[in-house]
Formats: C-alpha cells, sequence, structure tokens
C-alpha cells in the first residue's frame, strides 16, 4: 500500500519557511509552545517573544491549509524489494491512506481517550506491540515534523481535562501518561495545565478590569468548566477559583444521533435463536461499539465476525445484522461518523436536516429535526449544567457572582448548548470566539509567561 501523493513528512508537508528547530542552550531562548492535544483535533500555537501567537498550519495533500489536524494516526506496510516497510499518516493525511485500503491498514484514533483507562495498556500494529504512551509519541513527532520543530528546541504546555473520559477514569494515571508521551516524543520540558483555565488566559487578553470568568471548554470527548479571577494590573496571573469535569462532549452528541437513528436500521432491536429456543436479543455491545466511534474498528476480529455471522442465520431482519457486518468488514466506520458530524453540525444553522449515508444497499435518508437531536441529547446537557453547579460550589460563587462567560470547543456552535449558558447567566454576559484554537493559544501564553516569570 502507498498513501496517496505521499508527502515528504509521514502524513505533513513542511512549511516553506520552517522557524529555527536548533535546541536551544537556555530555557529563556527556547521556543514556546502551546499543544492542546484533543481527542478529535489537535492544535499547535507558538507563543512569540513580543507576547503575540501565532496558530501554526497545517497542509495536506488535496485538503485545504487549517489550523487543526485530526488526532488519526495511521500504519501500513510498503514492499520494498525483499523488505517490509511500516508506514505511518496523521490527520487527514491518515484518513487518506486508510481509506486507499482499508483491509491493509491500521488505524488509532481517539488515543486520548485512553489515558485514565488502567485496562489499555498496548496494542498490536501488524508485528510490533505499541504501548499508548508510544502511539501518542508517534502522532506527536510526525504533528511536530509538520511544522518543522524540533521538540529537543521547545518549551511546552500541554493541556489536560479536568475530568478524562472513559468509565471511572484515574486521572492521576492520565496525566501522568500524556506526560511521558510528549517526554517519549522528544519533549525536554512538559508542563501541564487545564484546558479551560488555558481558554480563559486567551480570553483575559481583552480584558480592561479585575473580572471573574466561567470558562467552559468542551472538547471531543470531555468537556471542562473552570471559574477563573483575572486582573490585568497582574497579566500573566489567573486565579483559580473553581474546576469541574464530565467525560462527555461532541462525540456523545454523534452517539446519540447514531443510537437513535442508524442502530434500530443495523439490528439492535432484531432477536435471534439458538437452537430453536425462545427469542433473545441482538448481542447490545455490538450496537455499543457502533455507538463510539473508536471502538468500531475494534469489532474488526475474526471472533466477534464469526460470533456476528452465527446470530445472522437466525435473527429476524437478518439484511439489518448483514449491513452492520457489512460496514465492520468494510471498515466503513469514519465514512459513517462522517456522515453523522455533518448531519449534527447543520443542526447549529438549521431547524432540520436530511442524515445522508449509503454503503452497498444499506440506504439512510432520514430527516431531523433540531427538537428532536435538542430531546436526544437532554441528559448530557443536564450533566453540563450540573457540572457547572459544581464549579460555581468549588468557587464559593453564585451565577451572579459571574461577570462573564467563555465557551470554546466546536460543541459550543449547538445551540442547546449555547442556550443553556444564555439561560443562567443572560445574552450580555456569553462570549465566544476562536472556539477550535483558543485553548491552545493560552497554553502557548501560559508557556511565554512562565519562562518570562522563571
Amino acid at each position: 500500500m502507498t498513501a496517496p501523493s505521499a508527502p515528504p513528512h509521514p502524513g505533513n508537508t513542511i512549511p516553506d519557511a520552517p522557524y529555527d528547530a536548533r535546541p536551544a542552550s537556555a530555557s529563556t531562548n527556547r521556543l514556546k509552545l502551546g499543544i492542546d492535544f484533543g481527542t478529535t483535533n489537535s492544535v499547535v500555537v507558538l507563543a512569540h517573544p513580543d507576547g503575540k501567537t501565532e496558530t501554526l498550519r497545517f497542509r495536506f495533500p488535496e485538503h485545504a491549509e487549517s489550523d487543526t489536524c485530526r488526532t488519526l494516526l495511521c500504519f501500513w506496510q510498503d514492499e520494498v524489494g525483499s523488505r517490509i516497510i511500516q508506514q505511518e499518516a496523521i490527520g487527514a493525511a491518515a484518513i487518506d491512506a486508510y481509506l486507499e485500503d482499508p483491509a491493509e491498514s491500521r488505524m488509532i484514533m481517539s488515543m486520548k481517550s485512553y489515558l485514565a483507562q488502567k485496562s489499555f495498556r498496548e496494542t498490536q500494529v501488524f508485528s510490533r506491540r505499541l504501548t499508548l504512551e508510544m502511539l501518542i509519541a508517534r502522532f506527536l513527532s510526525n504533528l511536530m515534523q509538520a511544522v518543522a520543530i524540533d521538540p529537543a528546541s521547545v518549551d511546552v504546555t500541554v493541556g489536560r481535562p479536568v475530568e478524562f473520559a472513559g468509565d471511572f477514569p484515574d486521572d492521576a494515571l492520565g496525566a501522568q501518561r500524556l506526560r511521558d508521551s510528549f517526554t517519549a516524543a522528544g519533549f525536554p520540558s512538559v508542563e501541564l495545565a487545564w484546558e479551560p483555565e488555558a481558554a480563559g488566559w486567551r480570553f483575559a487578553q481583552r480584558l480592561e478590569n479585575p473580572t471573574t470568568i466561567l470558562v467552559g471548554d468542551f472538547g471531543g470527548g470531555t468537556s471542562d468548566f473552570s471559574v477563573l479571577r483575572f486582573d490585568p494590573a497582574r497579566p500573566g496571573h489567573a486565579e483559580p477559583l473553581g474546576h469541574s469535569g464530565v467525560g462527555i462532549a461532541g462525540d456523545q452528541f454523534d452517539y446519540r444521533i447514531l443510537n437513535t437513528v442508524i442502530a434500530p436500521l443495523l439490528g439492535r432491536d432484531c432477536t435471534y435463536r439458538v437452537m430453536g429456543g425462545e427469542p433473545l436479543p441482538v448481542p447490545i455491545e455490538w450496537y455499543a461499539s457502533l455507538g463510539r466511534w473508536h471502538r468500531l474498528a475494534l469489532m474488526r476480529t475474526p471472533q466477534t465476525l464469526r460470533a456476528m455471522e452465527d446470530v445472522a442465520r437466525t435473527v429476524s431482519e437478518p439484511q439489518k445484522l448483514r449491513a452492520l457486518i457489512d460496514l465492520v468488514q468494510d471498515q466503513q466506520g469514519q465514512a459513517l461518523y462522517r456522515a453523522v458530524g455533518a448531519a449534527k453540525n447543520a443542526l447549529s444553522s438549521a431547524d432540520s436536516t436530511i442524515l445522508r449515508f449509503q454503503h452497498r444497499s444499506f440506504k439512510v435518508e432520514q430527516t431531523i429535526t433540531r427538537a428532536e437531536f435538542e430531546s436526544w441529547i437532554a441528559p448530557d446537557l443536564a450533566q453540563f449544567d450540573n457540572a457547572v453547579d459544581q464549579a460555581l460550589t468549588h468557587a464559593g460563587l453564585t451565577a451572579a457572582d459571574v461577570d462573564r462567560v467563555f465557551l470554546t470547543g466546536g460543541t459550543s456552535f449547538v445551540p442547546a448548548v449555547r442556550n443553556l449558558f444564555i439561560h443562567r447567566f443572560g445574552t450580555e454576559r456569553v462570549d465566544t470566539g476562536g472556539e477550535f484554537v483558543s485553548v491552545a493559544e493560552g497554553l502557548a501564553l501560559m508557556s511565554s509567561k512562565a519562562a518570562h516569570a522563571a
């Protein structure tokens, strides 16, 4: 397999005028970066000595230049003479490589979601066993190659969620693994900072008076809330007053659409029989995996596929389960999630949209209204509301004590999310801006301020 239009670096092209990547002897002379390593997207921002920040751009062949890089890592093997060479790509180039030959490639997704999960230690990629830290380090190495910066020349501040994603997350483990991953990628100086606090730093550059801010940072896998006090008379200083977080965000909204619209069409509510016995429900864990896009690829194992084929022999609606088997075998999860994500995004500006997806004989063309979508995500909105309560309680404040609310992350575009804050704090206090890069910008500012304070 060969990635389409393979660029000089695995998955990325080199900027025309790269920054000086030579290691510096003193910390004050080193580059100051903020890196928002996200579940879905990652962002890199450089802090200049004059206090300005620059979001570094990613360029992939046949893709528009972007401030964000999809947090994806794809491995495949090329045969060169008598040798087998393992190749890798990240971001949009990873998707291109994967789609060229899904059966012979391995796509690694949502790495951040596993950081706090003790059960996930390593995975096998072809003949090699790679730990989670090694996988993230490979992604980060490629990310730095994409912007032509040597990690050894950098002081980096990295965002971490208030609460890591997953069931019963071990937050201390998640933070240590995140730090170890950056160290393994060659960064000699790594600092971690709360992601919502970083977003607040970026927003604080506009302030003229001491201000109490509530920051809502909505990522792909986690949502974090921080109450902070900023004083322009003390630049570079933020007083954290209260934090809270939940392990759900934008991916959860995709799950609601998948679970409500797609899963029934793929046999979730069907039954099957074992040796002519009573009808049994189709194994629900298959649809739990369907609803979590980073787990769907794990279903493509001989054991799972054999189990699905066994059930398909007696299932009540075999064409539905067969469509699920085809999706898993043909690795169509990425295409399905793109269609679901497009429908979700459309509902941010329209009262209704049509979810369209087709693979082989399986075809979806269903209208979804914003009102329906908001009813599906109501339990998630309630969790956000409770998390805001917790942050205010930890800060010893009420909603009336908050001067400004700053929302960041793609999920903040969802009207129901924004309205939750408008209802509680009022339109005049809710602000947005730089939804996709504000965390990394704040991290870069924090890295630069820490260097100046040292």
